[in-house]
């Protein structure tokens, strides 16, 4: 009998705690999808960074190559090796 007398009580208060715990599955979810785009979306980002570095690395070992860095002291600053007689050794 004392199960009747709280029944008006406790129908409501369950039903409120299952609506307030439906509710936040739903935000949890929605949270969860919402984090794995912006996730995909990084991830994308960092690939197209590693590719960018990739590339820059090649520039790099191309414009560090000998023969690009002797062509463009010929061509654009007219230096030249010098000759032996030019050659002077110091020491110490």
């Amino acid at each position: 009998m004392n199960f009747r007398k709280w029944l008006p009580v406790a129908l409501p208060v369950l039903w409120f705690a299952v609506l307030g715990s439906a509710v936040q599955v739903i935000y949890a979810r929605y949270q969860a999808r919402d984090l794995f785009v912006r996730l995909e979306k990084l991830d994308a980002e960092r690939d197209d960074l590693e590719m960018d570095w990739g590339r820059l690395q090649i520039e790099q070992s191309f414009w560090s190559a000998h023969a690009v860095v002797e062509r463009n002291a010929n061509d654009k600053l007219r230096m030249s090796l010098p000759q032996m007689q030019e050659v002077r050794i110091v020491r110490p």
